[in-house]
């Protein structure tokens, strides 16, 4: 099954500081398992391991803090775009279960844009964790910019200019959400279909996620069998989001993956996940590339706008109604 699953381990320094036959072969090898995967492995990233572990160390914290204190930080209004979301709020797309979770999320900070951060409600701060606060919005800094140098080297795979995703994605819409899959403590209680997160595609141009806890994640190959995703150490694993895929007109896979339920042993310790989100700004238009349509791949989605699409899925996935 190995042979069929194209998840490369690339370093971006061969892009951002490579040589031009290094930043071509890594524009080649990430749009290659794009096409034919959605997944890839980053090394060099930008995020070393203290920031990592600090990371980890303040999620942990916060998730640990009192129901009564997290539910301080619940914005219905928001729609799970900014601060806490309880359990049982977000699903899968068509699942009739919620996932197994409980999130934040910090979102984009605008600067040098007055018109557009009026757009922006603020981020949430925890009153109890400074340190919270700090690395979230420091991982949320690396994490953005390591995200546009990767889109540098797919615009250049897709024929288009360097910079083509820049202005739609600087002081984009993006999210960075650490999660927490709590544990379950009578695992027999548990309903079949209830799943740490459900078989999904994410919504965004592309995800960056900083490893995770515990194994889980799988990815759907073409074949119709699951196949786990490990990352190395610190590495990132990113994937294609769905924006990028109907922009691309499926020339780019949003490959369906989910987090599975560990052995029922293992099911009352907690899992924690921090991926970012890189979306565009809203009005980013989403309408398929002319260069990817054709004979052969007639265009396969209606014309939309990055914000139109991102509400119409919210409400899907039960946080916004």
């Amino acid at each position: 099954m190995s042979t069929k699953v194209n998840i490369p381990r690339l370093d971006l320094l061969h892009y951002t500081e490579g040589t031009p036959e290094q930043r071509k072969q890594f524009s080649d090898d990430i749009g290659k398992a794009f096409n034919e995967t959605g997944f890839v492995t980053i090394t060099n990233h930008g995020m070393d391991k203290a920031t990592i572990d600090n990371l980890y160390k303040e999620v942990k914290a916060f998730f640990d803090l009192p129901q009564s204190v997290k539910l301080k930080y619940e914005r219905p209004e928001l729609a799970g775009q900014r601060g806490y979301t309880s359990k049982g709020k977000e699903k899968a797309k068509d699942a009739r279960k919620p996932d197994l979770k409980e999130f934040w999320q910090r979102a984009q900070t605008i600067i040098d844009d007055e018109e557009l951060a009026r757009d922006f409600a603020p981020n949430v701060e925890v009153e109890e964790l400074p340190g919270f606060n700090a690395i979230t919005a420091e991982v949320y800094r690396r994490l953005e910019y390591a995200g546009r140098q990767l889109l540098k080297a797919i615009a250049i795979y897709l024929d288009l200019e360097e910079d083509y995703f820049e202005p739609h994605v600087i002081n984009g819409n993006s999210i960075l959400r650490a999660i927490h899959y709590f544990p379950i403590e009578n695992p027999e209680e548990v309903d079949p279909e209830a799943v740490r997160a459900g078989a999904h595609e994410d919504i965004n141009l592309i995800t960056l996620l900083i490893g995770a806890s515990a194994d889980g994640l799988e990815v759907l190959t073409r074949d119709g069998t699951w196949f786990p995703v490990k990352a190395h150490g610190e590495d990132v694993v990113v994937n294609v989001g769905d924006m990028l895929q109907r922009l691309t007109n499926n020339k780019l896979k949003s490959t369906t993956h989910r987090v599975v339920n560990p052995p029922k042993e293992l099911m009352k310790t907690s899992r924690y996940s921090v991926p970012f989100f890189l979306h565009p700004k809203a009005d980013m238009s989403l309408k398929c590339l002319e260069s990817c349509i054709s004979g052969e791949y007639p265009k396969a989605y209606a014309d939309y706008t990055a914000g139109e699409y991102l509400d119409e899925r919210l409400r899907e996935i039960g946080l916004k109604m």
